[in-house]
């Protein structure tokens, strides 16, 4: 006699590898150097949010390649829980841009010049600041969603500021306002991404 699997067995046994090794939701912040708002968001975010399904990274149109965070940005992100160690500056590039699912950038001058560079990543692309307003009214049960849902409904927040000033070579104070910004902001994105 053939022995034959409950439908809910079927189920289990296809639906478990493909969720084990389903690729991570990958969120890039962009800024221009690379050594103050963009790491700040991506150190604070990455510690907001499961490793094994999200990966969060950051870079910088006009980066100081190789170059640690500001010691003040550095200061400011201990602050709020988050851990400069082994942070490296990295130059922005359409690949990486390209592999991202989520693209948050400081302002929205340096959102048009991603987007100048790679067009096709308007739906994904946004200011840190405008994402997080969106995501307090997005729809969707996925990052995935939410991103979509966001990219389709973006004038909603068209009237908010949408940029974090430049702290750079700017002290301490400039530091801490951006840094709290941003934290504000990451913590409504990471509500929204997985909740």
């Amino acid at each position: 006699m053939r022995r034959t699997m409950a439908p809910e067995s079927i189920v289990s046994v296809v639906s478990t590898p493909a969720r084990a090794s389903a690729a991570p939701f990958r969120v890039l912040f962009v800024c221009i150097g690379n050594v103050c708002r963009s790491p700040v968001g991506e150190r604070l975010l990455a510690s907001r949010l499961p490793p094994d399904r999200f990966e969060v990274s950051s870079a910088g149109v006009g980066a100081m390649i190789g170059y640690a965070m500001s010691k003040y940005a550095a200061e400011e992100l201990r602050t709020y829980g988050g851990d400069p160690t082994g942070f490296a500056a990295r130059q922005l590039t359409p690949h990486i841009v390209e592999a991202s699912d989520l693209v948050l950038t400081a302002t929205r001058e340096l959102r048009s010049q991603v987007l100048a560079e790679l067009p096709t990543a308007l739906r994904r692309t946004f200011t840190i600041l405008e994402f997080a307003a969106l995501v307090e009214q997005a729809e969707g049960s996925t990052p995935h969603e939410l991103v979509k849902w966001a990219g389709a409904h973006r004038s909603l927040v068209a009237h908010l500021e949408q940029d974090v000033p430049d702290p750079y070579r700017r002290g301490p104070e400039a530091h801490a306002h951006a840094a709290a910004t941003i934290d504000v902001a990451v913590q409504q994105i990471a509500k929204g991404l997985d909740g």
